[in-house]
């Protein structure tokens, strides 16, 4: 019989040149926790690449690109993960997004986009990331790597990013203290941190790259959503 996934003649249980199955198991209760403990595992997991990009997240997410791609999550996949989680936690303790998203429409278009954005950091993340790793493609050409690799980069690391946000939201619900500027500080220094190693490391000139390109590019975003939401007014009104 012919393999349903790439057409080739196969024989036995798995396909000899796609490796598909010749029969799909049902999907039932162990497929399910089967699929959760792939993504939780440790190693190859998300607790695994968590641990990686905090202890050495420049040296990991090089070997990433350059080595082996098999050990960390995938860097998208990484990025909405982590953005559900902090959205979840904030919309429990009603803090952070979970204001934001609440706080309804509006009648103006920028705060219909911001709304928007509160409700799904991991697409509005991945929307920045392209704003910030054009300026560090400008800034930091001398290291090497393209666009598209330098936007791997940053699906990692504000994936971990949105991983303090949620710790410290988490904290901020359960305390009721106010944290939302320690916050901010912590994520910031540690995307600055994590990019200058990632651009170099050794040398004090690839953190002040990682900065200033990191608020370039959260500036320039934010801009544009609001350059967005007034010509969207503008174009209602008229």
């Amino acid at each position: 019989m012919n393999c349903r996934n790439c057409q080739q003649a196969a024989g036995g249980n798995y396909c000899v040149h796609c490796g598909t199955p010749a029969v799909l198991k049902r999907v039932d209760g162990h497929y399910i926790v089967h699929e959760i403990q792939h993504i939780l595992h440790f190693e190859k997991g998300i607790l695994y690449t968590v641990r990686a990009l905090l202890l050495r997240p420049g040296q990991n997410i090089r070997a990433f690109l350059t080595e082996n791609r098999s050990r960390l999550v995938k860097p998208v996949i990484f990025l909405i993960i982590t953005s559900l989680l902090y959205t979840a936690v904030a919309h429990f303790f009603h803090t952070g997004a979970g204001h934001a998203a609440a706080g309804g429409q509006g009648h103006s278009a920028t705060l219909a986009i911001k709304s928007w954005m509160a409700g799904h950091y991991g697409y509005a993340n991945i929307i920045m990331g392209i704003f910030i790793a054009l300026w560090l493609r400008l800034f930091g050409w001398k290291s090497g790597y393209n666009f598209f690799e330098i936007l791997i980069m940053l699906c990692f690391v504000m994936g971990t990013g949105m991983l303090i946000f949620a710790v410290f939201t988490l904290v901020e619900g359960l305390t009721g203290m106010h944290l939302s500027g320690v916050t901010a500080a912590v994520s910031l220094i540690y995307c600055v941190w994590a990019i200058g190693q990632f651009l170099g490391g050794r040398k004090w000139m690839s953190y002040l790259i990682a900065g200033v390109a990191y608020l370039l590019g959260m500036g320039t975003f934010m801009a544009g959503v609001n350059l967005a939401g007034f010509l969207v007014d503008v174009v209602k009104r008229a």
